[in-house]
């Protein structure tokens, strides 16, 4: 999926704010966010998701491998003023791990676009400060529909084998819920495909 293309598009689908504003939701509902918390959204796109939770955290690192939809970030940044944003060039898959450690970090939609989960969810752990949340928001296990036959990612997640995952990282107190109902259309009809909220603390 070529994201730098559909970077100055990407917001101007409504389900996509609407689905970081659910995402949000629940992540206030399990998160206790402070301005004294420090962030990091990974996979951040134009930043939706972090505009939705920028006044209940203070420093947030929104980090993207696509140099498109940093610049679309920026341009948001700049219009809104909302300096402790800071947007930065990563991709986990082959850079090295940033200095700067975290008490949150989210993810809206990319993990099913990452090869190695079992690596980046240790990247994450290493992160994270004791104590610290990560919050990943992403598609239930399916049939592959989603994206289509060409797609080279992962078809969503089973819950159960993604908590273990998790515990294997170092993760531990790990919570599930349906955070959103997407609704694509498939041919002549409407498919759903849930959307789960994984909470994990480091111990």
């Amino acid at each position: 999926m070529d994201f730098d293309t559909r970077a100055k598009q990407w917001d101007n689908d409504p389900i996509k704010w609407e689905r970081a504003a659910a995402v949000a939701a629940a992540i206030r509902n399990r998160v206790q966010l402070s301005p004294d918390l420090r962030a990091m959204e990974y996979g951040c796109g134009t930043g939706l998701l972090s505009f939705a939770l920028c006044r209940e955290l203070g420093a947030i690192t929104l980090a993207d491998s696509s140099t498109g939809m940093l610049a679309v970030l920026q341009e948001k940044i700049t219009a809104s003023g909302m300096n402790h944003l800071q947007p930065l060039h990563l991709d986990l898959a082959v850079d090295p791990l940033p200095t700067e450690r975290y008490d949150l970090i989210y993810t809206l939609m990319t993990l099913h676009h990452v090869s190695d989960v079992e690596r980046i969810l240790r990247d994450f752990h290493a992160l994270l400060r004791p104590k610290g949340a990560l919050c990943i928001a992403d598609l239930d296990q399916e049939d592959g529909s989603f994206h289509g036959a060409s797609f080279d990612g992962h078809p969503g997640f089973e819950r159960e084998a993604l908590r273990e995952q998790l515990v294997r990282a170092g993760f531990d107190s790990v919570h599930f819920e349906t955070c959103y109902l997407m609704r694509k259309p498939q041919g002549d009809r409407i498919r759903e495909y849930p959307i789960f909220l994984a909470v994990a603390t480091r111990a």
